[in-house]
């Protein structure tokens, strides 16, 4: 019998054993997404009688745990997120969860500066022949923690798609196993509406034969992916690997045969999305997990060549701004990759930095309870609202009335090309608004 086999089995335990190795003021870091270990977090709760001050950290968790969602455990828990999901929205206002700003290729290094992590809760297939596991869903900041935490805590789970690149880990790696058997989360594939699909045309036509893309989820994403099965051998090189970039893939549209990083290879740090897109990642050395400090760094994006990068945002402003994050002072996501994507691009040889929104939205009037549209595009971002992308770092944007470019351009110019891709009931105001705020 293999040696690891031994080693594995020493460090199997049950859920209530690892929950024991949680200790007061712990600074425990949990797996992106798809990398959460939702076994071990849904109880983790069960431990509040048992500890207090344990701060907890994670990014876009794929469910509400009871943890941060009851006030309960207020005293035991305190959440910190990269990027909030609909339930720490929900939980924000209790005052037991914060946000932590980042730009994802820093993100772990620069916590790591503020507070060493005791624990890392992470997700891994079985070992295989070898006694290699595989991080499967994602690499952002995961591997590099296994060799930094106190603690390496994994829920083993035989339904995972096993993945290549720096996904792979011994179990001398890990500390403690938890075995859990469980579906894969699944991320429905957003379906895009009539504005999406003219929007998703708009830049589809900006994507040049032979460039290298990043893609991110939702409508706007999956109608670019539509739109882009007439093109040639385009790579990837993305922050998130979604269910969109498949059809690519099998019409023989992605190929890498042009990429200057990695030819060949789909390079990704995580993926989310259906159970079609986990049966395509198993066992798939064509696609490449890499560390987030690797894949999202501006400047290892801007070694491909014809690097475009396709991001939507909430709001932006007549000078360009972009706010992706929140809601006014209200944290709504996080700023994720957007900024690492968009200014990698720009570095990148006819590189293309593109941001992605439709023009209105439709939202109830506080007072009449009646539905209205706003603008989008405003003269100024709303009070307290994030800046995601700065005006320095945002060449295209587009909504479904077309592409204001705004590469080299003055404020008077800008003032004038997002106007025009505003609606049109609209573009009075927005003209208006900046002569008062003296823009042109």
């Amino acid at each position: 019998m293999p040696i690891w086999q031994d080693q594995y089995k020493a460090k199997v335990v049950s859920l209530d054993e690892a929950l024991q190795k949680i200790k007061d003021n712990d600074h425990i870091i949990c797996g992106l997404g798809g990398s959460e270990p939702r076994y071990i977090m849904r109880n983790l709760h069960k431990i509040a009688d048992k500890v207090k001050n344990v701060r907890v950290v994670n990014c876009l968790p794929i469910e509400s745990y009871e943890y941060f969602v009851n006030p309960e455990y207020s005293e035991s828990f305190i959440t910190e997120s990269w990027f909030y999901s609909a339930g720490l929205r929900k939980a924000h206002p209790q005052g037991n969860v914060s946000f932590v700003p980042q730009h994802l290729h820093l993100a772990l290094s620069k916590r790591l500066v503020h507070r060493k992590c005791n624990i890392l809760l992470g997700i891994a297939t079985p070992p295989d022949q070898h006694g290699n596991m595989s991080l499967s869903l994602g690499v952002t900041y995961e591997k590099e923690l296994i060799r930094q935490a106190d603690l390496v805590i994994l829920q083993v789970n035989d339904q995972l798609p096993r993945t290549f690149g720096d996904t792979i880990i011994s179990i001398s790696d890990v500390d403690y196993v938890v075995e859990h058997s469980e579906l894969p989360p699944i991320l429905p594939n957003a379906v895009p509406d009539e504005k999406d699909l003219i929007i998703g045309k708009y830049i589809a036509e900006m994507v040049e034969d032979d460039s290298t893309i990043q893609l991110g989820i939702g409508g706007i994403p999956n109608a670019v992916a539509k739109e882009l099965i007439s093109k040639k051998n385009l790579g990837v090189h993305t922050e998130m690997f979604v269910d969109g970039l498949i059809d690519l893939i099998e019409a023989g549209v992605i190929t890498g045969h042009k990429k200057t990083l990695c030819p060949d290879k789909i390079v990704c740090t995580f993926a989310l999305g259906t159970q079609r897109l986990y049966d395509y990642l198993n066992d798939n050395p064509r696609v490449l997990f890499k560390n987030g400090s690797w894949t999202n760094d501006p400047y290892v994006i801007g070694r491909n060549y014809k690097q475009v990068s396709i991001n939507g945002t909430l709001e932006v402003d007549l000078g360009g701004q972009c706010c992706s994050e929140s809601l006014g002072p209200r944290q709504f996501s996080g700023t994720g990759g957007n900024s690492d994507t968009a200014v990698g691009a720009q570095i990148s040889p006819g590189g293309k930095s593109i941001m992605a929104l439709q023009s209105t939205a439709e939202i109830r009037d506080k007072g009449t309870g009646e539905k209205k549209l706003i603008s989008k595009i405003v003269p100024m971002l709303a009070a307290g609202s994030v800046v995601s992308l700065s005006r320095n770092d945002v060449d295209f944007v587009v909504t479904e009335y077309g592409v204001a470019a705004l590469r080299g351009t003055s404020v008077r110019e800008r003032v004038e090309r997002l106007t025009a891709i505003a609606h049109p009931d609209f573009r009075s105001w927005l003209l208006e608004e900046s002569e008062k705020l003296m823009l042109r």
